[in-house]
Order: C-alpha cells, then sequence, then structure tokens
C-alpha cells in the first residue's frame, strides 16, 4: 500500500535551483521547441507547398494540414494523457518523443495532400502525447515557489521552436541552397533529426517521485529524491531538514471519478481553463498557421523571404513569458492571468482594426503581432501552469489532456481552416472579423480568470487541489 503521508513532495520543494534542475528543464521543456518547430514549418512553407513544383496545395489545403495537425494532437493528448496517469510520467514521453520523430522523417517523403496530412496527424499525436506526459513531469518536480516563472519560461521555447523553424526555411529555401522543391523537405528532416539528439538526453530524467508514491512504489520514489538531493548538494552544501508530509493520492481514478472531479467538485476550475485553453488555442492556430498566407497574399511578400517576418514574431513570443512570468509567483496567478488575456484581447482589435484599414505593410504588422503576442505568448503559457496545477496528482496528465483536447479541438482544429476561408475571400474585413473573434475570446477569458482563478503561487501542488473551489 501507498503511505498515506510523505515528506518527498516537500523535500522537492525545499531544493534550491540547481543543475539538476536546469538538466530536467532543458530535456523535457524541449517538447515545446519541438512543437514550435513543426507549427512554424507549416506556417512558414505554407505559401511554399502552394507552389506547382512542391505539392500544389491551394490556401485552404494548406490550412486543413494545420488542421489535421491539430486534430493529431488532440487525439494523442487523450490517449496519452490517460496513459502517462496509468504507466508513469517517464515511459510516454519516451514513446510520444519517438512518435513524433518517426511522423516527421514521414513528411519529408510525402507526395501529395493525402499523404501530408496522414504525416502531420501522426506527427499531431506526437505532440499532443507530449503536452501531458511532460506538464505533469515538470511540475512535479519543479520546487512550488519558482512552478510559475519556469512553467512559463518553458512554455514560451516554443518560439525558440519557431525562430528555428524559420531559419531553416529561411536557408534551405534559397535557390542557391536547396530550394523550394527540396528545401522544404530537408526542413522536415532535419527535425526528425533534433529528436533523435532528445532521445538521448531525456533518457537520463527520473520517474516523477510524487507518481510512484501514488502507485505505491515507495521505496523507489525514496531511491529518486535520495539520488537527486545528493547532486544537489555536491552543489550546494548541506540542505535543510524538512518535517511536513502530505498525502500524495492512490491509484487512477475510473471516469466517473474523473467527471465528478472535474463537473461538480471542481466545477469553476474546469470553467475557467477551458475558457483559457480556447481562446488561446483559437487566437495562436488562426493567425499562426496562416501568418505566411496573410504576407503573401495581403502585402506580396515572396514565399522564401516569409521566414524573415517570423523572427520579431517570435521575440516577442519569447520575451513576454520570461520578463512577465516572475510575476506569477509575486504578484500571483489570479491577477497576472486576468491581465495578460485581457491586454492580449485589446491589443488584437487594435490590430485587426489597422489591417483593416490598410494602416500596415508587411513591416509593421509584424511588429503589432511582436506586441500583442508580447502579453499574449505569456497568457497562452500560463493556461498551460494552470491546468497543471490545479487539478489532483491521481488525474493531473489526464486532466491537461482533456482541456488541451478541449481547448485546441474547439479553438485549434476549427481556427487554421476558417483563416484560410476568410483569406481565401480576399477580403480584408472577413479576416479582420475572425481577428475580433480572438478577441472576444480573449477578454471573455481574463473576466473569468478574475473571478474564479486559484491562487495557486508559491504553493505544493498538494496544497493547491486542496483549495476551497
Amino acid at each position: 500500500m501507498t503511505d498515506p503521508a510523505s515528506d518527498i513532495p516537500a523535500r522537492l520543494d525545499r531544493l534550491p535551483w540547481s543543475a539538476w534542475h536546469w538538466r530536467v528543464v532543458l530535456s523535457l521543456g524541449v517538447a515545446w521547441v519541438l512543437d514550435g518547430l513543426e507549427v512554424t514549418l507549416i506556417g512558414s512553407l505554407g505559401s511554399v507547398l502552394e507552389r506547382e513544383d512542391t505539392l500544389g496545395l491551394s490556401a485552404a489545403e494548406v490550412g486543413w494540414t494545420g488542421s489535421l495537425y491539430i486534430g493529431g494532437a488532440v487525439i494523442g493528448a487523450l490517449i496519452f494523457g490517460r496513459l502517462t496517469d496509468r504507466l508513469g510520467r517517464k515511459k510516454l514521453f519516451m514513446i510520444t518523443l519517438a512518435v513524433y520523430m518517426l511522423a516527421t522523417l514521414a513528411t519529408a517523403f510525402a507526395t501529395s495532400f493525402a499523404f501530408l496530412s496522414v504525416c502531420r496527424f501522426i506527427t499531431g499525436l506526437g505532440i499532443g502525447g507530449e503536452y501531458a506526459a511532460i506538464n505533469s513531469a515538470i511540475d512535479e518536480l519543479i520546487p512550488a515557489r519558482v512552478r510559475g516563472r519556469v512553467n512559463l519560461a518553458i512554455n514560451a521555447s516554443f518560439w525558440i521552436g519557431a525562430a528555428l523553424g524559420a531559419a531553416l526555411s529561411l536557408v534551405l529555401l534559397d535557390p542557391r541552397v536547396l530550394g523550394p522543391a527540396l528545401g522544404w523537405r530537408a526542413c522536415f528532416l532535419l527535425g526528425a533529426v533534433l529528436a533523435i539528439a532528445i532521445v538521448l538526453v531525456r533518457r537520463h530524467v527520473p520517474e516523477s517521485p510524487r507518481w510512484l508514491l501514488m502507485h505505491g512504489r515507495a521505496e523507489q520514489a525514496n531511491r529518486i529524491i535520495e539520488d537527486i538531493e545528493a547532486q544537489v548538494r555536491r552543489q550546494h552544501g548541506p540542505l535543510s531538514q524538512v518535517e511536513r508530509r502530505h498525502d500524495c493520492g492512490h491509484g487512477t481514478p475510473g471516469w466517473r471519478q474523473v467527471a465528478a472531479v472535474l463537473l461538480h467538485h471542481y466545477r469553476r476550475r474546469s470553467t475557467v481553463v477551458m475558457a483559457m485553453m480556447i481562446a488561446q488555442a483559437f487566437v495562436y492556430n488562426a493567425i499562426f498557421f496562416t501568418y505566411s498566407l496573410v504576407l503573401t497574399r495581403f502585402y506580396q511578400v515572396p514565399d522564401n523571404r516569409v521566414a524573415l517576418y517570423i523572427f520579431p514574431f517570435a521575440l516577442g513570443n519569447v520575451l513576454g513569458p520570461f520578463l512577465l512570468g516572475p510575476l506569477f509567483d509575486s504578484v500571483g496567478r489570479r491577477r497576472m492571468i486576468a491581465l495578460t488575456y485581457a491586454l492580449s484581447g485589446l491589443g488584437l482589435i487594435f490590430t485587426g482594426v489597422a489591417f483593416m484599414s490598410g494602416w500596415l505593410n508587411a513591416g509593421t504588422q509584424a511588429l503589432c503581432w511582436s506586441a500583442v503576442f508580447f502579453v499574449a505568448s505569456t497568457a497562452a503559457s500560463s493556461a498551460y501552469l494552470t491546468v497543471s496545477e490545479v487539478f489532483p496528482l491521481e488525474m493531473r496528465a489526464l486532466a491537461i489532456s482533456i482541456f488541451y483536447a478541449i481547448g485546441t479541438g474547439t479553438g485549434g482544429f476549427l481556427a487554421p481552416v476558417l483563416f484560410g476561408w476568410l483569406i481565401d475571400s480576399g477580403s480584408r474585413d472577413a479576416v479582420a472579423a475572425g481577428y475580433g473573434l480572438g478577441a472576444a475570446l480573449a477578454l471573455g477569458a481574463g473576466w473569468l480568470a478574475q473571478r474564479h482563478a486559484v491562487d495557486a503561487e508559491r504553493k505544493s501542488l498538494e496544497d493547491v487541489a486542496k483549495l476551497e473551489t
């Protein structure tokens, strides 16, 4: 039987930041780099794939490839999220990475829209599974006092992948290097090579001691925490003693229990999280999956130069969570979530009006998006932080996957297709109306967060789960 109370959670939370924590963050957090790489490649290559010497896709088909990737991520999150709670964090974050790697490799050899679509769907399966396994593992290993800023910074690494994807496409699509016909294939091939390197690093990350305790493997959990403490002591010297003990839960609940927790006991939390996930998924996927189409259709940017405009966009997205992240641990979750979502919505309204009115060129459009997504990236990252810390350990990975699936399935799956059709219409007013819908979703999520978000800053995961709901 599992010990009903253990000091292991408190021992993990009291650890000073160390080289061991950096290794965990780098080896697991790279999942967001991979996702950013994948999303950016389709965003940057969308107009290239319309060429007759590549795959000859239509704008709507480019939108569909984005939506199918998201659809795969939704299904992957649900399948692998449940398995993560049952089989362990480590086993699943290795399996999901392997799925991603093989599917990305296959994408490089796509010969038609159907072939490409299948590859993108399976790639999404792997990435969706990564979100559930990685978010739960990171929160369970990172000290409570810095969990907010670390989680937001890790989510911001999506945009490091975005910049990498833009750089790859910019170089490899250059006619002096490979050119469009072969360059787009090489982009995906190099993504698979990156995943192989990550497998070699990630295998050294231990299983979550919290998960082991929950499944009655206290002896193994103690061996892991003792090894972690030994590594930290070598860097920081003697560690403080802890006396507090936490109940770490027992086993994996059935679907009926999960439904009761989400729909009854944690009803307010579920509502807030769902609104946050839908809003951020719609805004990001609507704009980013069709970014290259807006630039080429409305600003006549050459398709092999689209990637240049990704860099300022990515910079704003990276800097937001890194600079604002510490405020989520000091000012607090509720205030910062509400503020970042509200500012995101207002920024979208302003940019949509400017786009519709013809006040912008390609450069100023990119700068406007960079400013808007400085806060929108922080808001989106806070959604993943929230869903990963406010539900009980026994169902944490499943809760992440459920709300990721709801948010991404509604906001992420529909948005690229919708915006592909809006852009195909050639109407600035139609595209701006889509931006207005995203703004409304962001403002609504911010209002709900202000009223009902959980004050989880600097609290252990076990205490957060017991806060008044």
